[in-house]
């Protein structure tokens, strides 16, 4: 390629440098693994600077998804269930994925029902705006599940339906 990204075609490595030389120009390989490798003449400093610039911006441009976790405790009460929950419906609305834990202290264990029907609750409370990317399971004394958002749920939350009379003209 030349420096104007026309094609020169296919040419031997040796001409290609006398011509990129003859421009005072670098020969850059681009594309090492095809056949024949893809050169292209340009400064490299230039060609450099540009690589890292649209580096740079890829990498800006990308999403982080941070992992959030709320614990819970068999004995909750409603309230702090319902605050709880709150808090993690707002995780993932914010596009987050979230750990909900369930931990069991002392001879809790001994009755994991209470654990079960709390992660019961929360599941069926944020099943609205996500998906469950791991049910329920056991790790050691504890009951994980973990969410991420479903963006077609959320979207349809965030929408509110039209607000029409019944003669078909909508409210202002």
């Amino acid at each position: 390629m030349d420096e104007d990204g026309s094609s020169l075609g296919v040419m031997n490595t040796q001409d290609a440098l006398k011509l990129a030389q003859g421009k005072q120009m670098d020969l850059i390989e681009i594309n090492p693994n095809s056949k024949p490798p893809v050169c292209k003449i340009a400064e490299y400093g230039k060609f450099n600077y540009e690589r890292q610039k649209r580096d740079k911006q890829a990498k800006k441009n990308q999403t982080n998804i941070e992992l959030k976790e709320i614990r819970f405790n068999p004995n909750t009460d409603k309230h702090d269930l319902d605050f709880k929950t709150k808090h993690l419906r707002q995780f993932l609305l914010d596009g987050h994925k979230v750990k909900a834990t369930v931990t069991f202290k002392g001879r809790m264990i001994t009755h994991p029902e209470f654990g079960k029907q709390l992660m019961a609750d929360v599941v069926s409370k944020l099943e609205d705006i996500s998906k469950i990317e791991s049910p329920p399971r056991m790790e050691g004394k504890q009951l994980i599940a973990y969410f991420i958002p479903d963006k077609n749920k959320i979207q349809t939350v965030k929408t509110p339906p039209d607000k029409t009379k019944p003669d078909g003209n909508t409210t202002v």
